[in-house]
Parts: C-alpha cells; structure tokens; sequence
C-alpha cells in the first residue's frame, strides 16, 4: 500500500482544513466553512493590551 500526500490549505481563523477543487497555484478567495476572506491571516487583538481591557470590562 502507498502513502499518497495531499496539498491542500489550512483556515488560520477557524482550523478547517481543505484540499482545492481548482488548481493548487491559485489562492482561494474564502475559507469554505467560515466564509472568511482572511483565511490565510490570523486573527488581530490577541495582544495583552485586548485582554486586559475584555478583564476590566468583565469586572463592570
């Protein structure tokens, strides 16, 4: 039995996995399960300063 090796892209928002039905040389424009265009990005505002201020906001 053979190992065979899939390419495919990863969603950086929301995990999801997926191999092209176009070809692989072409980005894809959205992440097929969130929609997201910014698919290939991660997220902004996981900065310590975006979490002290969810904290304070919490405590109110």
């Amino acid at each position: 039995m053979g190992i065979v090796k899939l390419e495919g892209y990863s969603c950086d928002r929301c995990g999801h996995q997926w191999v092209p039905r176009t070809k692989i040389n072409e980005l894809p424009i959205i992440c097929p399960k969130c929609k997201s265009p910014y698919w290939n990005k991660p997220r902004q505002g996981n900065t310590k300063k975006h979490l002290d201020w969810k904290e304070k906001r919490r405590m109110t």
